[in-house]
């Protein structure tokens, strides 16, 4: 993983939570393609090279925008090879952000447009400041969500509101988001990062194992039917058994104490 990057900002808060901020103000931390290499970068070497991480917490810099999606600066004049060839570099970054074992968590700080909005569905739960703003706009301009927009945004939001979104393009508010289900607090910008490290330090503070086998069980879990997904569940909580975190967490409660978790 390479550790200095020019797209993205990364900050150890400690040695289990790691944020990660979007980094192209000037852009509206848009996404260029050495942007979407970075992020895929991280997503696919965190485990390898930060072990001790548990929760990663996604942002954008500034108060403008957590991310304008796509660079179409970038993308003016591209003949369709050159367009999809880039495009593979964007589905490689959103298969690694939703392919991560570790939680992530977006602070959602401005407007989140296009593939903003996608990224933003992507991650496992987000929280927004009061003046963020939404939009899956892509029909504006003659594509559509192409980084899992028509199918994380559905799934959040349900499948009527999301045609109504994306076939319209049009702009909805934090609170919307909220009432909707994409999002799952609102906080005033000030607050926003504060109340993300808070549930990232309490997740950070239980089995990481357990977390890892949890998220699993949900998302995978909610692609199949449910008999599939009680199958998956006993087979993700029998993994987690034979743990030494297992053994600590049940020692910790009936010595009253808090457990020492160490992912094994």
């Amino acid at each position: 993983m390479n550790e200095t990057y020019e797209t993205i900002e990364l900050t150890q808060i400690n040695p289990h939570i790691i944020l990660i901020t979007l980094n192209r103000p000037k852009s509206s931390n848009a996404f260029n393609t050495k942007m979407a290499l970075e992020i895929t970068d991280f997503f696919e070497n965190i485990q390898i090279n930060r072990r001790s991480s548990r929760v990663i917490i996604v942002t954008g810099s500034g108060q403008r925008a957590f991310s304008a999606g796509g660079d179409l600066k970038e993308r003016q004049g591209m003949d369709v090879t050159a367009w999809k060839l880039q495009h593979l570099a964007f589905e490689k970054m959103i298969d690694s952000v939703i392919s991560c074992q570790l939680p992530v968590i977006g602070a959602i700080n401005g407007a989140a447009v296009g593939g903003g909005c996608e990224l933003a569905a992507a991650f496992d739960f987000s929280y927004a400041s009061e003046t963020a703003t939404f939009a899956q706009t892509e029909t504006k301009i003659g594509i559509i969500p192409g980084i899992g927009g028509t199918q994380n945004l559905a799934r959040a939001v349900g499948e009527r509101r999301a045609k109504e979104l994306i076939f319209s393009g049009k702009k909805f508010t934090a609170y919307q988001a909220l009432e909707w289900g994409l999002i799952n607090a609102i906080y005033s910008y000030n607050d926003l990062l504060p109340q993300s490290l808070q549930i990232a330090s309490q997740i950070s503070e239980n089995a990481p194992l357990a977390v890892k086998m949890a998220k699993r069980a949900i998302h995978e879990g909610l692609q199949t039917t449910l008999s599939k997904g009680m199958e998956l569940e006993l087979e993700c909580y029998y993994r987690t058994v034979p743990t030494q975190d297992r053994v600590e967490g049940v020692l910790a409660f009936n010595e009253k104490r808090n457990p020492i978790f160490k992912g094994k």
